[in-house]
C-alpha cells in the first residue's frame, strides 16, 4: 500500500475504535436523559457535572479494559467463577452488569436472568434450575438475581411457605460451600439504595416510555412493602454471610460510583494477569482468477434507510 493508502486505512481504523466507545456513551447518553424526565427538567449540564461524566468514562474505560484481562486469565486458566447481583428494584443492578459485559467475549462471561418458576420448576429441587446455569472451566456466570429470590421477594410476598423459607437458610450455606469445594469462585453483591433513591427512580421510569417495561406490579408492590423488604435483607445477610462466600455491600444511591466501585472490587478479588499472545499477522487475501462472485437480487437488499 502506498502512503495515501496507508492513511486512509488509519482513519478507518480510528473510526472504528470510535464507534465502539460510542456504545458506552449512548448508555451515558440515555442516563442524562433518564435523570432529566426524573426530575422534571431538561437544564444544560454545568462545567462540573461535564467533568464528572468525563472522569466517569475514562475510569470505566480502564475498568473495561482490565475485566478484558480478566477474561482471558479465566479462559486460559480454566477458572470457574460466579457473580450474584441482588439489591432492591432499581438498586441498579442492571446497569453494573451491562457495563461489565458489554466489551466481553459472551461465551467467556454470560448472563443468567431467570423468570418466575413454571409449575414443573415449582415441583423441583430449589436449587436446580440455578444448577443447570453454573459455569463450566473458563467461564463466569452473572446471576441478575440468584437463588436469593426465596430469602427476598418469595418471603415478602408469600410466595414459600415458613417451612420452604427455614429449609433456604439450612441448605444455602452448604450449597455454596459446595459449590467453593468443587472450585467455583462464589462472589455475592448487594445493592444498597434509600427509599428517597427508590422513589425518584420509580418515577423516573413511569414517566420514560423506553424505560416503563422495566416496572412490574412486583416492582410497585414493593414500594408498599419497604419496611418487609428491609427485615428480609437483614435476615438473608445475616444467615447467609459465610466465609466461603460472604456478602458485599455496593452503595448505589450515586450509579456510576456504584458501577466504578462494583467493578474495581470485583477485579481486585481474583490474582488475574494479563495474558501475553502472541503478535497476530493478518495474513493475505488470496485470489484465484477463475472465482467469479454472483450478484444479489436487489430485492434481497435492505434499503438504505439512513445512507
Amino acid at each position: 500500500m502506498d502512503n495515501d493508502d496507508i492513511r486512509d486505512l488509519h482513519r478507518r481504523l480510528e473510526r472504528e475504535l470510535l464507534d465502539s466507545y460510542d456504545e458506552e456513551l449512548e448508555l451515558e447518553m440515555d442516563d442524562a436523559r433518564f435523570d432529566a424526565i426524573g426530575a422534571g427538567e431538561s437544564r444544560p449540564a454545568s462545567d462540573e457535572d461535564k467533568l464528572r461524566r468525563q472522569r466517569y468514562f475514562k475510569e470505566l474505560l480502564r475498568l473495561q479494559g482490565e475485566l478484558v484481562k480478566l477474561q482471558d486469565w479465566v479462559a486460559t486458566n480454566k477458572r470457574r467463577v460466579v457473580i450474584l447481583f441482588e439489591g432492591r428494584d432499581a438498586a441498579g443492578k442492571g446497569g453494573v452488569i451491562k457495563r461489565i459485559t458489554q466489551r466481553l467475549n459472551p461465551r467467556v462471561c454470560r448472563v443468567v436472568a431467570l423468570p418466575a418458576p413454571n409449575d414443573r420448576e415449582r415441583t423441583q429441587w430449589y436449587f436446580q434450575r440455578y444448577v443447570h446455569h453454573l459455569p463450566a472451566a473458563g467461564e463466569m456466570v452473572l446471576f441478575d438475581r440468584s437463588w436469593y429470590n426465596r430469602a427476598g421477594v418469595e418471603r415478602v410476598m408469600g410466595f414459600c411457605s415458613d417451612d420452604e423459607y427455614e429449609e433456604f437458610f439450612r441448605s444455602v450455606p452448604e450449597f455454596e460451600r459446595m459449590l467453593v469445594r468443587s472450585g467455583i469462585q462464589l462472589i455475592k453483591y448487594w445493592f444498597s439504595i434509600t427509599d428517597e433513591e427508590q422513589h425518584f427512580r420509580f418515577l423516573s421510569r413511569i414517566h420514560d416510555p423506553l424505560k416503563q417495561w422495566k416496572l412490574s406490579p412486583m416492582d410497585l408492590e414493593s414500594r408498599a412493602r419497604w419496611e418487609k423488604y428491609t427485615e428480609a435483607k437483614e435476615v438473608m445477610l445475616e444467615r447467609t454471610h459465610i466465609p466461603e462466600a460472604p456478602w458485599w455491600i455496593v452503595h448505589a444511591d450515586d450509579k456510576k460510583a456504584a458501577r466504578l466501585n462494583c467493578i474495581q472490587h470485583l477485579l481486585d478479588q481474583m490474582p488475574y494477569e494479563e495474558v501475553i499472545r502472541p503478535p497476530v499477522d493478518l495474513p493475505a487475501r488470496v485470489r484465484h482468477p477463475d472465482y467469479v462472485r454472483h450478484a444479489v437480487s436487489d430485492d434481497m437488499m435492505v434499503p438504505d434507510y439512513f445512507g
